[in-house]
């Protein structure tokens, strides 16, 4: 429409003009170098109209003829650049395909024509490793590196390569040059994040986790968590040389995740140093709530050092109520209950998970039958239940189990993997690895106790279970000046004491495994401790 009324417009302004000029006839007269020429208006501008388009045609003619070379090498340049533009698009294509006969080939095709061109090297470093030639795509990604308009790519590719040849120094070098040239790189800011994190560098970490968090590489929620941990990683690592520090950062963490047990463990016990036990009590009253928690009800149990048993038992009892019928509520009790030699308690707690306990859970009341009432024989039931007893939780992180909470994943190295759960629960029933014939030398009582095919059975799962365990052929039995009503555990095959170390949910074949250091409670009579001792069979 308006190219209409455009038209129109022009249209009739040159005929008005004509009008015009019709309107007023007259005659123009040249002289010049003794030509004289007489002609009318309108032949006048006829002739210069005629002339001006002669005399633009001979210019782009001549126009033509001078930039032709140009305009030749610019044709040239262009077809071949589309050829190559061809060659990669075909090449890519392939390579996303699977072909690696034709992405080679396309990829030297378009590394013959346009070989400056970046996606010519990307192609080039695809096509190798989608040959599994490493080599060359890590020349491909260096040559990127080193541009830069393909620096980040580059860099980015020379980090997938080097993890793939479990080259962990050459892949945090990477990814710290990347981060340092594009901070808003999400795959960049997570290595780093990782790589200091599995060094131990805590204070780098943090500082990682800022940058990502001011570019929006992580969600508000998950930043606030994994400060928590990086926090408390920290404190851990200050306990021993600047408890002040450890102090100010664990009562941050807490504050940015309440409900974190490693946290509020170790909050609770620098706050009871410091005389703030109520301080320290509400914070683990709070995490109780949300997820009970041994270590939890350990540290609220022994906030007041000079405490008596039975003043820890009431006060464990309080924290308990708080998550009424809770079994680690239950345990929790039950276990201070036996410190203060109130069985009938203890029994009271226990009673509503002795249908389907848990190893811990018949462990506690094989104790509670050998203290009591020195039944021996019902102690011997209730360990011949637990040998298969469901298990209980633990800190499990990319199946491997520790004995204590740990900020990373041995593993993987992924920061916050360690979860309080059943150990590979989701692989049905527990599965003996204590073999037979070594349970017959420790405690052969508790062996005879069992009828003869149950016996049979465990025999021939401990022989599926544990193919190349060593056994000792003779076990010599360490004197006690006290003997306790059954035979004590030797020392050698499982020590008192072992070192603080994650261990794998099975064991090394030719290795027993660390077993977990037990804390003794004074008010139990020394009659107790085979039991005790017998407990890190299964706990």
């Amino acid at each position: 429409m308006i190219r209409v009324v455009i038209f129109l417009v022009v249209t009739t302004v040159l005929a008005a003009a004509a009008v015009w000029i019709a309107d007023r006839p007259g005659d123009i007269a040249i002289n010049w170098i003794g030509y004289h020429i007489e002609t009318s208006i309108g032949v006048a501008a006829a002739a210069l109209v005629v002339f001006a388009a002669i005399a633009i045609a001979i210019w782009s003619f001549a126009r033509g003829l001078i930039t032709l070379p140009d305009f030749l090498s610019v044709f040239m340049r262009r077809r071949r650049i589309a050829r190559g533009y061809a060659a990669i698009t075909r090449g890519l294509i392939a390579v996303g395909a699977g072909d690696p006969y034709a992405a080679r080939r396309f990829a030297r095709e378009a590394h013959r024509i346009v070989s400056d061109e970046p996606l010519t090297l990307l192609l080039g470093a695809q096509s190798a490793q989608l040959a599994g030639n490493r080599a060359v795509a890590e020349q491909m990604f260096q040559l990127m590196a080193a541009r830069e308009d393909t620096k980040l790519i580059g860099l980015h590719g020379l980090f997938v390569e080097a993890q793939r040849r479990d080259d962990s120094a050459a892949a945090r070098l990477y990814a710290e040059e990347a981060a340092r040239a594009a901070p808003s790189l999400a795959w960049a800011g997570g290595a780093v994040l990782e790589f200091r994190c599995a060094s131990g560098d805590w204070v780098g970490a943090l500082e990682a986790l800022e940058r990502n968090m001011q570019h929006d590489l992580i969600a508000r929620t998950a930043y606030l968590r994994q400060r928590g941990v990086l926090l408390t990683a920290r404190a851990l690592s200050l306990m021993d040389t600047e408890r002040d520090a450890a102090r100010s950062m664990i009562l941050e963490a807490v504050k940015l995740v309440p409900d974190l047990v490693p946290a509020v463990s170790l909050a609770g016990r620098l706050l009871a140093e410091a005389g703030e036990q109520r301080r320290a009590a509400r914070f683990i009253e709070r995490a109780w709530r949300a997820n009970p928690h041994p270590d939890l009800a350990e540290v609220y149990a022994h906030l007041r050092p000079g405490d008596s048993a039975r003043d820890r038992l009431a006060r464990v009892e309080t924290l308990a109520r708080l998550a009424e019928g809770h079994l680690e509520s239950a345990y929790a009790v039950a276990r201070t209950a036996i410190g203060a030699r109130e069985f009938a308690v203890a029994r009271t707690n226990l009673a509503p998970f002795l249908g389907a306990p848990t190893q811990r859970v018949a462990m506690l009341m094989a104790e509670i039958e050998d203290l009591e009432n020195g039944d021996v024989g019902r102690a011997r039931e209730w360990i011949a239940k637990a040998l298969n007893a469901e298990r209980d939780p633990a800190w499990t992180a990319d199946g491997v189990v520790s004995d204590k909470w740990l900020p990373i994943s041995p593993v993987t190295g992924r920061l916050d993997a360690f979860q309080w759960k059943v150990p590979l629960a989701h692989l049905g029933a527990p599965v003996p690895v204590i073999e037979e014939r070594l349970f017959r030398t420790v405690v052969p009582d508790v062996v005879e106790n069992i009828a003869p095919e149950r016996s049979r059975e465990i025999e021939q799962d401990d022989i599926k279970t544990v193919p190349h365990a060593r056994v000792p052929d003779k076990v010599t039995q360490h004197p006690s000046p006290t003997p306790p009503p059954t035979a004590a555990i030797p020392s050698a095959v499982f020590p008192a004491r072992r070192p603080e170390a994650v261990i794998p949910l099975i064991h090394v074949p030719d290795d027993p495994g660390p077993e977990a250091e037990r804390e003794e409670d004074p008010t139990i009579e020394h009659q107790g401790q085979g039991w005790r001792r017998l407990r890190g069979l299964f706990w």
